[in-house]
């Protein structure tokens, strides 16, 4: 009788659809030549993609939505419309991102055993915690030295 958790995906009953383990081929065989070198290029490429795609999380997706929920704090003179739209605008923009995200690495996941690497984890984890280490060291930096905080106590001229 079958009753371990990790066997049936957490269920006592029986395994749900799609909540087997992941189950792969063989050990894939290096290729040799210019199709094992077009695979590293794709490879490479994707992940380059993924890195954009993360280091975009820490700026640009936020300075644009912050000047979009500005133009309409501009335009319709409503503060509460602006900040409305600019974080429903943000937070669904980044969920879009780190969904993109999650499907780049399947595939890069895919190219990698085309060609010829014993790939079976992605490179998610690692890319999005080097560019939010990258992203908060910029905004520190930008923040303490370049914009300043500026002194408080200083005497008026």
């Amino acid at each position: 009788m079958r009753t371990d958790p990790t066997d049936n995906g957490g269920l006592f009953i029986g395994r749900r659809p799609g909540t087997a383990p992941v189950r792969y081929r063989e050990t894939p065989k290096r290729k040799l030549g210019a199709r094992r070198l077009m695979d590293e290029v794709l490879s490479a490429s994707i992940l380059g993609i993924m890195v954009l795609v993360a280091g975009s999380f820490w700026g640009p997706i936020p300075m644009a939505w912050l000047w979009i929920g500005g133009q309409i704090k501009y335009h319709a003179d409503s503060i509460i419309l602006s900040i409305g739209v600019a974080f429903l605008g943000m937070i669904l923009t980044l969920l879009a991102g780190l969904s993109l995200l999650k499907r780049l690495d399947g595939f890069w996941i895919l190219v990698r055993r085309a060609a010829g690497y014993d790939q079976r984890s992605g490179m998610i984890g690692p890319i999005f915690a080097v560019a939010a280490v990258v992203g908060v060291t910029l905004f520190t930096i930008w923040f303490l030295v370049i914009e300043g905080p500026g002194p408080t106590a200083a005497p008026r001229n």
